[in-house]
């Protein structure tokens, strides 16, 4: 398939929740393979469907060292999360060129359908956990800086349209 653009912030649809997917069919096969090409070009961890554009509740993650290992998944919800949280530098392509320290449990169990159009629920830890976080909120028109103080967050969002 072919790596997309991710939108440029402060594109409305990465303020809009994405809709549900009714079931897997080719097209989103064919998103999912996009996806991931994209993930891959960033270099990055993981991407969700809003970010390039498509209005889907649909997210790749992989964090993997070898690569090849994405996880693709359709509505993805968390059922459950840890109460012991993980620190971790995050940043999106939608936002290029600044990053913050973002604080999510280090542990999350989430349901999804599968590429099969199977329901899964699948527990992932660490950056993994961060990166399927990650994904859900964009999927939710939420992005990372929003989990910061109103100060950081205007410093971060000063700093950005600087380097545009």
């Amino acid at each position: 398939m072919t790596a997309r653009l991710c939108l440029p912030w402060p594109d409305k649809r990465l303020r809009t929740p994405a809709a549900d997917v009714a079931g897997i069919t080719e097209e989103v096969r064919a998103v999912w393979a996009d996806m991931v090409d994209t993930m891959e070009a960033m270099p990055g961890v993981g991407l969700a469907a809003t970010q390039i554009g498509v209005m889907q509740r649909l997210a790749v993650v992989d964090a993997s060292e070898e690569r090849g290992k994405a996880v693709l998944m359709a509505n993805p919800e968390v059922l459950h999360a840890s109460v012991h949280l993980r620190e971790h530098e995050e940043a999106s392509p939608n936002l290029p060129g600044v990053s913050a320290k973002i604080s999510r449990p280090r542990a999350v169990t989430v349901r999804f359908l599968n590429a099969q159009g199977e329901v899964e629920e699948k527990d992932f830890v660490g950056l993994w956990a961060t990166s399927v976080q990650h994904q859900i909120d964009h999927l939710a028109g939420k992005m990372y800086f929003d989990r910061l103080s109103k100060m950081k967050r205007d410093m971060l969002l000063r700093k950005a349209k600087k380097l545009r």
